[in-house]
């Protein structure tokens, strides 16, 4: 199993962000954003089908939370209601999941291509050879430059900023996908969750290489702006308003109370 991920998916990939970063210029930086980049929109048409069926289901959410209040204690029931909705609206509940399991392996064999490309020690360099082609060109890339602006890619980046980037583009993805509770502990889960998984991820960054925090910031940039022309603007995500809230002014009391007295005395 683990030579066919190899074969099929992983030295392809690694291989090619090796030749990559030799033809632009030995910049192994610039090759991994481009290669997210170029992977990112490879899966603009499953992104775009996990997005539509996302949306088909939030909107199915009313009705199904109608009948899980209808049919608490017959479960059986219950699924064969949900089933029936789903078939009437045409959705799939698997709609929205099975191409983000066909893009997982992507994920994973990306990953896995930067931490083997990015070998900063000989017992990785020697891991490595096993995986390259016999091309001149990813030969006369070997050993990689790491450099990238100011940054060390097979070392964690000092300043934090990656950490700081990674966090914050996650969130911001996030929130424009995630749909507002109604149910104040599903909003407590909702607001923990957005919050716990870009605060993991930016602490991941503080000890894995900075190529690695590259290539999440990039993707995320890139997911944020396919999410934003995809769901037609920023989806759920609202930007805070800095317009001072209108004060209701009210009549002075003694104004009122005058005029009460001047038609006392008119009577």
């Amino acid at each position: 199993m683990i030579d066919i991920w190899n074969v099929a998916i992983l030295n392809p990939m690694l291989n090619g962000l090796i030749a990559l970063s030799e033809i632009l210029g030995k910049n192994f930086g610039l090759a991994i954003i481009v290669l997210t980049v170029a992977v990112r929109i490879v899966l603009i048409p499953l992104t775009f089908k996990q997005t539509q069926s996302t949306k088909a289901m939030q909107s199915l959410q009313p009705k199904l939370q109608e009948l899980q209040k209808k049919y608490a204690r017959n479960q059986q029931k219950l699924q064969q209601e949900m089933m029936a909705l789903y078939k009437e609206a045409g959705v799939s509940p698997l709609g929205c999941m099975w191409p983000l399991l066909i893009q997982f392996p992507i994920w994973i064999a990306l990953y896995q291509s930067i931490m083997q490309a990015l070998a900063a020690t000989p017992e990785n360099l020697l891991l490595l050879s096993q995986h390259l082609y016999s091309w001149d060109m990813v030969g006369q890339a070997i050993p990689l430059n790491e450099m990238f602006l100011g940054l060390k890619l097979s070392q964690p980046d000092p300043t934090m900023i990656l950490a700081i980037l990674v966090g914050g583009t996650m969130w911001l993805q996030q929130k424009m996908v995630t749909p507002p509770a109604t149910d104040p502990k599903q909003q407590q889960m909702t607001s923990m969750t957005t919050m716990m998984m870009p605060m993991m991820f930016a602490f991941f960054t503080l000890s894995f290489p900075s190529g690695l925090a590259l290539y999440w910031v990039v993707s995320n940039i890139i997911g944020i702006g396919i999410q934003y022309f995809i769901g037609g603007g920023w989806g759920y995500f609202t930007f805070p308003s800095l317009r001072p809230q209108p004060q209701a002014t009210t009549q002075p009391k003694i104004e009122q109370k005058g005029s009460q007295d001047g038609k006392k005395g008119q009577n």
